[in-house]
């Protein structure tokens, strides 16, 4: 086997179709776009256009709006939170941080930082450093002798971002 050797398979290339090149082509004149009309020059763009009717997309209601700028956070229940320390994934004696709760597989990717909310039973003492934590949430922590540390989701950890 040569380089020279080399060959495709059969079928595997077709030759370009050369339009516009005469009468005895079969594409000559028109070059395959028929006669006259839009489609027949070049750079046309017709997506969406439905000769002069109405297009779909404008027929149809504009709902709804998608708020670019909210904070999308991952969302913690503290029965769940109990129920991995019952476990054993999660030492209760250190405190528990952002990273330790995605190290646990509590949180599958952290968005724009943890939120605690009070659903469920806490009754570990915990110390909870995390982005937000609904009124019930603090109060039952603080309930259970514990604390809960608020933290922007920017300062809490640079490689845990790092790694979503």
């Amino acid at each position: 086997m040569k380089l020279n050797e080399l060959r495709d398979n059969p079928g595997a290339t077709k030759p370009r179709k050369r339009v516009g090149r005469g009468p005895g082509s079969g594409t000559g004149k028109t070059a395959g776009r028929g006669m006259n009309g839009q489609k027949s020059r070049s750079g046309t763009s017709l997506a969406g256009f439905e000769g002069g009717q109405m297009p779909l997309y404008q027929r149809l209601p504009k709902r709804g709006f998608r708020n670019f700028g909210k904070k999308r956070h991952a969302v913690v229940n503290l029965g769940v939170l109990q129920g991995f320390i019952d476990a054993g994934k999660i030492d209760a004696k250190k405190p528990i941080t952002e990273k330790t709760l995605l190290e646990s597989g509590l949180v599958r990717r952290i968005r724009d930082g943890v939120r605690v909310l009070g659903k469920g039973e806490l009754t570990s003492s915990v110390d909870l450093v995390v982005s937000g934590a609904s009124r019930r949430a603090t109060e039952m922590v603080e309930a259970a002798k514990g604390s809960l540390t608020l933290v922007s989701a920017e300062t809490a950890d640079p490689d845990v971002q790092a790694s979503e």
